[in-house]
């Protein structure tokens, strides 16, 4: 994709009476940049952000707004009350980091190391969470500076645990909900966003409809008798088992779901079973993982996982359990609102920058404020423009890089909006 950025960040008409998103996305920009760098250097696995979620308090608190600290372990929600009556929105930014080692050489590099699955790793923002929440803490800035205009409230969320809790805990935006987050007062709508070096620096990413694929995790746990490899016959063969299992499953999605619907993936990452070549093992543990775009298409395919691995391991004498561990739902942006802001986001960025991009079929935990209340959630490029997006490296990568050029697009965006939905821009 070849995307021109001549025509920069377009002014917001300003009127005598309505604040300027430009101008306070520029007045923060340099406190943001020195934010990210910070968080960057000091990046926490999920349900451990506590020096994340100080940094935010603090600056929270300095504002003069209403701050709750503690929900779903490390959690940072406060609230922003406008100068006349109006809805409650909700601006979501995610705080945690990945278990990844930095390869990038900055200045303000990571060098952090933790404990993950009982295992010394590094640990990266190699998915831009830090940029999420240095933008977002600029936004809450540029908010508090024009609240009397604002007819309505803000709930600002730093959300923890986005990546998933750790084995045995729970997190993320589930918990935050389980603990009552929208309990006292629902946001009328939530937004969030999400940086991708998939798009160029500047370039925003807006889907109505389905956005972001479901994540469920599955486990096929396959029972045979052990037996030695030159007598095969006197037992049965998991191993055997399992193969036609891998084989048969790959029929879901190629005759078995309306692809002309939604379309959906099963994968299978990892095989495990047996040790030696001469022995046929007792049991093979096959995981997984099923992605869709349709809730109903999303719990007809466990069915027909969960029967065909049963049969196709009977057909050899096996026997196999299918376990599924449920993951996020589908990520779906309310096509009345995206309707409403995408003119708004457009007349930030201007048309030329503003995209429909493909079905994503990574997940987002996003997806369960959407199905409390109507919401939107859009990405925003920081690869430059002068590298081939073939070639860049993705999210997730210990290389990934972003031009921190575009937090001022990301802050001036999200600031529109929210003028936007609270009455304070037209």
């Amino acid at each position: 994709m070849t995307v021109s950025l001549t025509t920069g960040l377009l002014a917001v008409p300003a009127f005598a009476d309505q604040p300027n998103a430009a101008q306070l996305a520029a007045d923060v920009e340099t406190k943001v940049i020195e934010w990210r760098r910070d968080l960057h250097q000091h990046p926490e696995l999920s349900n451990r952000e506590f020096r994340t979620s100080k940094v935010i308090e603090k600056h929270l608190k300095s504002l003069g707004l209403e701050v709750q600290t503690g929900i779903a372990h490390t959690g940072v929600v406060a609230i922003l009350k406008g100068g006349k009556p109006g809805p409650l929105i909700g601006l979501r930014a995610d705080m945690d980091a990945l278990p990844v080692t930095e390869v990038v050489d900055l200045p303000f590099a990571s060098k952090v190391t933790d404990t993950y699955r009982d295992q010394k790793v590094g640990v990266m923002h190699a998915c831009g969470h830090d940029t999420h929440v240095a933008m977002l803490m600029g936004v809450a800035e540029s908010l508090v500076k024009v609240k009397d205009s604002l007819a309505g409230d803000v709930m600002f969320i730093f959300q923890p645990a986005e990546e998933g809790a750790p084995e045995g805990e729970e997190g993320g935006a589930e918990l935050m909900l389980k603990q009552g987050l929208f309990a006292k007062r629902k946001p009328d709508q939530v937004f969030g966003m999400h940086v991708t070096s998939s798009l160029p620096t500047g370039v925003i990413g807006l889907r109505s409809g389905p956005a972001m694929a479901s994540e469920d995790s599955f486990t096929i746990n396959v029972t045979g008798k052990q037996t030695h490899g030159s007598r095969p016959w006197g037992g049965v063969d998991p191993i055997v088992a399992s193969a036609q299992i891998i084989t048969s499953v790959q029929t879901i999605i190629s005759r078995q779901v309306d692809i002309t619907k939604a379309p959906a993936v099963v994968s299978f990452g990892a095989i495990n079973g047996g040790i030696r070549s001469n022995i046929i093992p007792d049991k093979v543990e096959l995981i997984g993982t099923i992605r869709t775009f349709d809730q109903d298409m999303r719990a007809a395919i466990k069915v027909k996982l969960a029967d065909i691995a049963s049969n196709a391991a009977k057909t050899v004498g096996a026997s196999a359990e299918t376990i599924i561990d449920a993951g996020y739902p589908v990520t779906v942006n309310n096509p009345e609102l995206v309707s409403k802001m995408r003119p708004v986001i457009a007349s930030v960025v201007g048309e030329e920058m503003l995209i429909e991009p493909g079905l994503i079929t990574g997940a987002e935990d996003f997806s369960y404020y959407a199905l409390e209340t109507p919401g939107l959630f859009f990405f925003l490029g920081v690869t430059p423009h002068d590298q081939d997006l073939s070639q860049v490296a993705s999210n997730h990568s210990p290389a990934f890089y972003v031009d921190e050029s575009a937090l001022k697009v990301g802050v001036q965006t999200m600031t529109q909006i929210a003028l936007t939905a609270l009455g304070a821009a037209e």
